[in-house]
């Protein structure tokens, strides 16, 4: 069994993660951590599980840096699933004069937050791969998307991570040719872009057994 008694796990991200959390009586949101934590507590009932969504709409890397002490580190969790990246590209496009989080940075502030996440005892880590921005695999930003895309493959090498290929799994979506959205505005999941999520999620993690 991947999972123990009562493990505690942690998704942290932006607004995808978030999904109106703060008015949920639960905390989970309504998006992608909402599905996992039923799906989990359907499947497992006899762990009792403990999901915890630490998504904040509009976060970047280097914002989750500055919480990541009392969001992530605090609750001690077995699992840390983080989910960062679409803001760091998006504001280059839509914000060009605030300060910039480009590849290099991306990659070094993440490290740093998953060295300090490994310090905790039997915490796994859990990446997911930025999605993207807007449905069509040639755009601005998901041209912009792709070095962020690998600076979380690269991680999750490095750092014996489970990698949920989540940009894969949508771009693939997006050339079958469905007629049907993933977000409501290009970036923010609408329910069948949630559920793509936790599918991705689910079949990453579960295929390790160990």
């Amino acid at each position: 069994m991947l999972f123990q008694a009562k493990d505690k796990m942690v998704f942290i991200g932006d607004s995808i993660t978030d999904k109106g959390r703060k008015k949920d009586p639960l905390k989970l949101g309504n998006g992608y951590v909402r599905m996992l934590h039923d799906t989990l507590t359907a499947l497992y009932p006899e762990l009792s599980l403990k999901i915890i969504n630490e998504g904040v709409s509009g976060n970047r890397v280097i914002d989750l840096e500055k919480r990541w002490t009392l969001d992530v580190m605090d609750h001690k969790p077995q699992w840390v699933s983080v989910s960062i990246g679409i803001n760091d590209v998006w504001r280059q496009m839509d914000a060009p004069d605030v300060e910039q989080v480009y590849p290099d940075r991306f990659e070094e502030v993440y490290r740093r937050l998953l060295d300090r996440a490994s310090s905790i005892p039997g915490c796994r880590l859990i990446l997911m791969q930025p999605t993207v921005i807007k449905e069509y695999e040639d755009s601005t930003g998901n041209l912009l998307l792709k070095p962020y895309v690998e600076a979380v493959n690269r991680l999750a090498e490095q750092y014996g991570a489970i990698l949920v290929p989540t940009h894969e799994a949508f771009i693939r979506f997006i050339g079958c040719d469905t007629g049907q959205d993933l977000t409501t505005d290009g970036v923010h999941m609408n329910s069948l872009g949630d559920t793509l999520m936790a599918s991705t999620w689910l079949k990453a993690v579960l295929a390790h057994k160990s």
